[in-house]
């Protein structure tokens, strides 16, 4: 009997469960997708229990699809988006039916009073929260605590995103130490719950789950998961981790200085290293990586793909029900389209930040905009703009998170982003630096949460195996002949983003 891994990738727009063969070659995958949904301004909510419908659902297709024998799978690990906030009772009983995600932004009031008695920087330097503080999952617990002081009075347990599915795969509440990393209160360098952190934040250790190592075995598939998901009992569930360390290991950034970048509904650059060096200027934001001894550092964008889903939601319902009529994937078109626009959309600029500034934007309440919009721009410029001011952002990233060098003449992606040829012409074009391609694709997450499987399960002894699965395909090169045009389109982008901040903070 050939063994196989069985991964999911429980992203921000639905999850994608994966199968691969002992060997690490990708056999088959299905997507199911789910919601976000936005209460109030800087709300960002999912059902959890939206994420389990999802998972059941997406390997019942692939079991169906693929046909595989279920007895052959081995294992099974998760990649998660970060910073998740659910509440759970005693009995393990979820206490809301929607619940922040990474993106949500409503703890700010109790991120300024956490910091009246602990110093911001020291608090960087301890925790590597390179993100506004109120996206960490502490800080949404105490406004769950000042907003809704009965549910936060049932609350046993505050779980991620994939630590709430390996409870329902398992019945354990575990977390590994990349997923730690994004609470708020993990000390990073003394790997462990931070008390100084927790008596500020007023919370007990005992909301918070134990960690254990990323490649643990925490249980096997429980009686009701093995049926609802049709697998086997006997199915190991390995612990798996946050989806920035996942990620950086699927895509081979898991050795000192190696970097790549994720493209998809966030976008990010990061890097890989065994040393903790932070820099309370940029402040890139910093997961314990799922490799042991190393972190995953990153800058990034929160809204690069959901941007542009926005634009082509709102600006081409056409191109949908045409994509529909055609076989095509939509997406495609919308990019197509914005290539008939000149490189520059004709002085047409886009701040991307719809869904708020990261660190290096200088504040949370940025948003986006069109700026030099006027009577003679067509749908085609506005995608472009689109497209151009994700690289834009993207380029700032780059800068900021390679400051002291170190960034070299070529950029690996991943991610839905880098599938297209033609966006990532505009990345190498905007960004001045030659953009690498690789046969991973959209699988880096699925890929090191399948690692991460294959090491915890005892089928691999180690994750060097992971470079002989990821190799290097098409390059998009810069076309020296722009490098004035985007050279001051950045100038513009960042007088822009300047001027949108402060009027984000009037």
């Amino acid at each position: 009997m050939s063994k196989k891994i069985l991964s999911f990738d429980l992203g921000t727009g639905g999850n994608k469960a994966t199968l691969f063969d002992v060997d690490g070659t990708c056999l088959a995958s299905a997507f199911v997708e789910y919601g976000t949904a936005f209460p109030n301004v800087g709300w960002y909510e999912q059902k959890p229990e939206d994420w389990r419908t999802a998972v059941v659902a997406s390997a019942r297709k692939l079991i169906a699809e693929s046909r595989v024998d279920v007895r052959e799978i081995a294992a099974i690990a998760l990649s998660g988006h970060s910073l998740g906030c659910v509440p759970l009772d005693a009995d393990g009983a979820l206490l809301r039916e929607q619940t922040p995600i990474w993106s949500d932004v409503r703890a700010t009031q109790e991120a300024d009073e956490f910091f009246r008695t602990v110093d911001p920087t020291a608090w960087y330097l301890k925790t590597g929260g390179g993100f506004s503080p109120e996206h960490y999952t502490a800080f949404k617990i105490m406004w769950l605590r000042n907003h809704e002081p009965e549910t936060f009075a049932k609350a046993r347990k505050f779980v991620g995103t994939k630590d709430y599915i390996n409870y329902y795969l398992t019945g354990r509440i575990v977390t590994d130490p990349g997923y730690a990393s994004g609470c708020g209160v993990w000390n990073l360098p003394g790997w462990d719950y931070e008390p100084e952190f927790l008596n500020a934040a007023k919370l007990d250790r005992s909301l918070f789950p134990d960690v254990v190592p990323s490649t643990e075995p925490i249980g096997t598939l429980t009686a009701q998961a093995a049926e609802d998901m049709g697998l086997s009992r006997d199915t190991l569930v390995i612990c798996g981790s946050v989806d920035n360390s996942c990620m950086a290991l699927g895509a081979g950034a898991f050795k000192r200085g190696r970097s790549y970048a994720s493209m998809g509904s966030s976008t990010w650059i990061a890097v890989s290293d065994d040393r903790l060096d932070l820099d309370p200027a940029a402040k890139p934001y910093v997961f314990a990586h799922c490799v042991p001894g190393f972190y995953a550092i990153a800058l990034a964008l929160y809204s690069s793909g959901t941007t542009f889903r926005w634009v082509k939601d709102v600006m081409c319902p056409d191109l949908t029900a045409r994509a529909n009529s055609e076989g095509r994937n939509v997406y495609e078109l919308a990019i197509e389209e914005a290539a008939t626009s000149a490189p520059g959309a004709n002085g047409l600029l886009m701040n991307p930040s719809l869904a708020g500034g990261a660190s290096q934007d200088g504040t949370p309440k940025l948003r986006g905009a069109f700026l030099g919009l006027d009577l003679s721009h067509t749908r085609a410029d506005l995608l472009r703009a689109c497209l151009e001011g994700i690289a834009l952002g993207l380029r700032d990233v780059r800068e900021n998170l390679f400051a002291h060098g170190g960034a070299g003449d070529a950029m690996t992606v991943v991610g839905g982003g880098a599938i297209s040829p033609i966006w990532r012409q505009i990345y190498a074009d905007v960004m001045k630096t030659t953009i690498v391609k690789t046969n991973v694709g959209q699988n880096a997450a699925a890929l090191g949460a399948a690692a991460l499987a294959a090491v915890g399960a005892g089928l691999w002894s180690s994750f060097d195996k992971v470079d002989e699965l990821v190799q290097q395909g098409e390059s998009a090169v810069p076309n020296r002949d722009l490098e004035e045009l985007y050279d001051r389109k950045f100038a513009d982008y960042l007088t822009a983003r300047g001027l949108l901040a402060q009027y984000a903070e009037r």
